[in-house]
């Protein structure tokens, strides 16, 4: 990370013993999930917070619901969810209500402004890793299936590198990184960037830059980060784009109203439309690794 906070920028598994009958049955259920087509499963990260990460990724699930996906916005930032106030909703449920079995996944589900069905996060989920057997059954069944019906599923994760963030950006077919060109920013992305790619594991990796002033300080600050990712963790950081900086987004923030709904013909809207377009025509639909899920449930017995 030195080498890129050195560079000007722009000013700005092994089981444990016991629990030998629940570690079969998890694996059982992993690997028997239903054939056929599976949901793309997108992870938007960033190094640090309030760069806009959330409203990118409600924004971006209202941009593909509109072009006729069936997308599923998982606010997995699970000690600052965020996303049910931009969109000026009061969830009933959300993934804590499943965890302790009042719920049933498809109960948490809500349909959000836009058209997109959005899973609400909660605080106190950071001890994800420490569910029992049962539990952790339950939440890789209910993903399992809801993959199979979704074209796309956004996960917002948090800002960082704790362990909740990157066990889904790991997993995911996708991993857009949101920066802006603060330096500070700059030198957060990087440090995500680095420690997501440490794995090896293949999958798409790209960085949005956010609250842009033109389309060529975005250029920029992409090539700044490509070149020290290229030549220090041999990664190859596409370009996603960026969107503006524009007052439009600010206001609708304010008036909780997601931006592309409020202002459609604003920059920052047209910004979101042409990442869409990007990332449908260059996330894969079936990577190696079988889904996002059956990656997930990989995590999960790791603690069985």
């Amino acid at each position: 990370m030195s080498a890129l906070a050195a560079t000007p920028t722009l000013g700005a598994p092994a089981p444990r013993s016991g629990g030998l009958d629940q570690a079969t049955q998890l694996r059982s259920l992993v690997s028997a999930r239903v054939p056929g087509p599976r949901a793309t499963v997108i992870a938007i990260t960033s190094g640090k917070g309030g760069v806009g990460k959330s409203n990118v990724a409600v924004n971006l699930s209202i941009t593909l619901a509109m072009a006729g996906k069936e997308v599923v916005l998982l606010d997995a930032d699970l000690g600052l969810a965020n996303a049910d106030v931009l969109c000026n909703v009061d969830l009933p449920f959300n993934l804590s209500h499943f965890i302790a079995r009042k719920k049933e996944l498809r109960e948490v589900l809500y349909k959000a402004p836009g058209g997109f069905r959005m899973i609400g996060g909660a605080s106190g989920l950071a001890k994800m890793a420490d569910l029992t057997d049962t539990d952790r059954q339950r939440v890789v069944q209910a993903l399992a299936e809801l993959e199979q019906t979704a074209d796309v599923i956004i996960i917002d994760t948090g800002a960082g590198i704790s362990p909740n963030v990157l066990s889904f950006t790991r997993a995911a077919d996708h991993v857009l990184v949101v920066t802006t060109p603060e330096p500070t920013a700059i030198t957060d992305a990087y440090a995500v960037i680095k420690v997501v790619t440490r794995d090896g594991v293949q999958r798409r990796l790209s960085l949005l830059v956010n609250q842009a002033h033109s389309a060529m300080e975005a250029r920029v600050v992409h090539e700044r980060i490509a070149k020290v990712a290229k030549q220090f963790l041999g990664v190859n950081l596409l370009a996603a784009g960026h969107v503006m900086d524009d007052a439009a987004v600010s206001y609708a923030v304010r008036q909780r109203t997601p931006f592309v709904l409020g202002a459609p013909r604003c920059a920052a809207s047209q910004c979101i439309t042409q990442l869409a377009k990007r990332l449908e025509q260059g996330v894969p639909l079936n990577l190696d690794g079988g889904g996002f899920f059956n990656r997930m449930g990989k995590w999960f017995k790791r603690g069985v």
